[in-house]
């Protein structure tokens, strides 16, 4: 199938008015003296938030985390040192990386939680002799 010129203009019509309402990054930095990445926004807003919360962002160093460049569109974040790409619409959604890093990321976080709650569940399971062994299938 050919694509014409009349068809590639309407897709990139369409795409502008899809962006339309989207914030855009117009400006990004690493802040080392709180150690946060802060995203300017077309709209006034700021975003920043800790390196440690991104995908390939958590092990790099100050130095590789103050070269960020920002897409044509303003709706993404590189940082050509380490090649590490972020979505500015997933940031502004709480999505810091791809779905099995978002799971083991917050399935970690939840793992070291302390509660009153996971304390007493623990007890319990101890007196019934612990955590059930899991069945084998052959």
């Amino acid at each position: 199938m050919a694509i014409t010129d009349t068809d590639r203009i309407a897709a990139e019509e369409r795409l502008q008015e899809d962006l339309k309402g989207q914030p855009k990054a117009v400006s990004a930095r690493y802040d080392r003296r709180v150690s946060r990445i802060v995203v300017g926004l077309n709209n006034g807003l700021e975003l920043a938030f800790p390196p440690r919360l991104a995908e390939g962002l958590e092990a790099a160093t100050p130095a590789e985390l103050s070269e960020i460049e920002i897409s044509p569109l303003g709706d993404g974040l590189y940082w050509p040192r380490i090649d590490v790409d972020l979505h500015v619409p997933g940031l502004l959604n709480g999505v810091f990386g791809s779905k099995s890093w978002m799971a083991r990321t917050l399935g970690a976080a939840g793992g070291r939680a302390r509660s009153a709650q996971k304390a007493r569940a623990a007890r319990e399971n101890g007196r019934k002799g612990g955590r059930p062994r899991k069945a084998v299938t052959v």
